[in-house]
């Protein structure tokens, strides 16, 4: 485009128009060049001043010369270059559309800054959960969009910049920190969320642990401490680094002391189980929850052996002592605790053996079958379980006796009768067999005819003449006659088969009187003196009775049925 010539003429006293062409070249004076534009148009001279002097005719000025190319000096004719697009797309990935800002699109720069104030929103405060990630991904999609839709735009655009598009990309460059240094932040604030969840939680279950002290470990309580180991093997787990794992060996040796709170207290046996659980702590844990244990890995186990052994032996004599002592030896079988089981069991059977002596042998009995069941049910490799057992089982023979003598001076006839029976039977050759046996003959009378348990039978033979006593079974079914007087016995007559129930006793009298040699029968010989006497029968009730024996007579004992009761008659 080339601008006008402008002619500018001066008039002075005896002069001469001056001509002067004005372009990016310099000026020149005088008649134009050969290569002036032929076709210039001629200027106009201004009109003569109506006071000047008249001044001689002047020649028609001469054409312009032609003025050089200039460069472009309007917007739309600037030169376009790749750091416009550029610097538009850097600003529109801070996410407050910048770019568009410079495109003079303050819509689209509302938009995007709108895009960013929600996710802000949505995104603070920073929590543990953080932001979505299917938003995050249409957000970076938007971010995406904005800066190759608006970089489209810059290459297409005319217009005016108030920055220089090497500025702009430069700028664009530094903000785009700002976006990434608020992406570090907001990730540093949700670690420290992160964090104080998990502290948290393990506060939480600290407070678990700690609500449960002395209380038993069995039932609720054993549900709530899993629970809480559950949260501690966790945090050792899943976040081994931490601050809430860094603490974990404090809140480790808290649950161990209020596990084993009854070992503290002193009850030894309501603290095996706990301690028990103890030991399979860092199994459960796994290997990370370990090295938070350190000691605590092994710090049940001496405990847990003197609360076995504490158990156990306060338990001797009672059938729950063989457990807790045999679990120690399989357990512990080198322990102190261990070594000390066949001292405390020779003691307490020591003991025993001793009270059988005593004015209550009986309960004594009962304990020794419990150290003897004890012995029984210990591992043979830990302790001498052979001699245990032939010394209980000897302390026991003589307990039986001994509390079955006891039961009968007490007027414990029934209980004594089958002590001592039981003892008769139990030990075929004991030394004091027959005598169990008449005690206990007696005390079954007594326990019929209390006369009878007045006094002891009397140990050996009586002196003094004998007389014949003739026992008759005059009844239907097997009759069993037991006596005790100066001498104690028993005596079984086999079933008549042909009697009858008599209507009367004194049908039976009769038929005793007509003679006994049709009857099952047998004859004792006697000392004299008084007898107590019990009839057994199976289709009847017991029946017992008593008479004097003098050397003068000859007895016969007739045992009969009459429909009332078992009748019996003695002549």
């Amino acid at each position: 485009m080339e601008r006008e010539p402008r002619d500018q003429h001066a008039a002075g006293p005896g002069g001469e128009g001056r001509g002067e062409g004005k372009g990016d070249g310099p000026g020149q004076f005088g008649p134009p060049p050969p290569s002036a534009a032929p076709h210039a148009p001629p200027s106009t001279p201004p009109p003569a001043s109506p006071h000047a002097p008249p001044s001689a005719p002047q020649d028609p000025p001469p054409p312009a010369p032609p003025l050089p190319a200039q460069p472009p000096d309007s917007a739309s004719e600037r030169p376009r270059g790749p750091l416009r697009p550029l610097a538009v797309a850097l600003l529109n990935l801070t996410g407050l559309g910048l770019g568009y800002l410079l495109l003079r699109r303050p819509i689209l720069t509302a938009l995007c800054c709108a895009a960013t104030a929600a996710l802000l929103l949505l995104a603070l405060p920073a929590d543990v959960d953080g932001v979505p990630g299917g938003l995050l991904v249409g957000y970076a999609a938007l971010l995406a969009l904005a800066a190759a839709h608006g970089a489209l735009r810059a290459v297409r655009d005319r217009g005016h910049w108030p920055l220089r598009a090497p500025l702009a990309a430069g700028l664009g460059v530094v903000l785009l920190a700002v976006p990434a240094g608020g992406a570090f932040a907001y990730e540093s604030a949700r670690d420290e969320a992160v964090e104080q969840m998990l502290l948290d939680r393990l506060a939480k279950a600290d407070r678990t642990v700690a609500g449960l002290d002395g209380q038993p470990f069995d039932g609720p309580a054993e549900t709530k401490y899993a629970k809480a180991l559950r949260v501690y093997r966790s945090l050792a787990e899943d976040h081994p680094d931490s601050k809430a794992a860094d603490r974990l060996t404090d809140s480790l040796g808290a649950y161990y002391r209020s596990v084993a709170a009854p070992y503290t207290a002193r009850r030894y046996c309501d603290a095996v189980t706990p301690l028990t659980h103890l030991r399979t702590v860092p199994r459960t844990l796994g290997a990370p929850g370990k090295d938070h244990l350190g000691t605590l890995a092994t710090w049940p186990d001496g405990r847990l052996a003197t609360s076995l052994h504490a158990c156990g032996t306060d338990a001797l004599g009672r059938p729950a002592a063989d457990a807790p002592l045999a679990e120690l030896l399989r357990t512990f079988p080198t322990s102190n605790q261990a070594a000390k089981v066949e001292p405390a069991l020779r003691d307490a059977i020591g003991a025993r053996t001793a009270a059988l002596k005593g004015k209550d042998p009986c309960p004594a009995v009962e304990e020794l079958r419990a150290l003897g069941a004890t012995a029984e049910a210990l591992p043979g490799d830990a302790v001498d379980t052979t001699a245990l057992r032939g010394d209980t089982g000897r302390a026991v023979e003589r307990g039986v006796y001994a509390c079955g003598m006891d039961e009968f001076e007490d007027a414990r006839f029934a209980r004594a009768a089958a002590t001592l029976n039981g003892y008769a039977k139990a030990y075929p050759a004991g030394e004091k067999r027959d005598r169990a046996k008449d005690v206990a003959i007696a005390a079954e009378i007594a326990a019929e005819r209390p006369a009878a348990g007045r006094r002891l039978p009397p140990a050996g033979p009586a002196d003094g003449s004998k007389v014949d006593l003739v026992l008759a079974n005059l009844g239907p079914g097997e009759l069993e006659v037991l006596y005790t007087g100066p001498t104690t016995g028993r005596v079984t007559l086999k079933d008549c088969g042909s009697c009858r129930v008599f209507a009367a006793k004194s049908q039976g009298d009769k038929a005793c009187r007509t003679g006994v040699t049709r009857y099952p029968r047998t004859t004792l010989r006697l000392p004299a003196g008084e007898y107590h006497f019990l009839y057994k029968r199976a289709t009847v009730r017991n029946r017992a009775d008593g008479a004097r024996i003098n050397p003068a007579y000859r007895y016969t004992d007739c045992s009969f049925v009459t429909r009332g009761s078992a009748g019996l008659g003695l002549t």
